[in-house]
């Protein structure tokens, strides 16, 4: 089956998260504790919706 240019789009996106994901990783050693903590709890607010999607792509379903 051939790719799509949909999907590789949809593939740089989540390329794009891995290297926002390195970006925040290498500067944790430079944040407060609050900082971190802040930060935290924003990203596990992201951590239900990524694993909603990753289970309806496993799925195969829509919405």
């Amino acid at each position: 089956m051939p790719t799509s240019g949909e999907i590789i789009r949809m593939m740089n996106y989540v390329d794009d998260l891995g290297t926002t994901m390195r970006r925040i990783s290498a500067n944790i050693p430079f944040m407060g504790d609050e900082e971190k903590k802040k930060l935290a709890d924003y990203m596990r607010k992201q951590e239900a919706q990524l694993k909603a999607l990753i289970d309806q792509l496993e799925k195969g379903g829509s919405h």
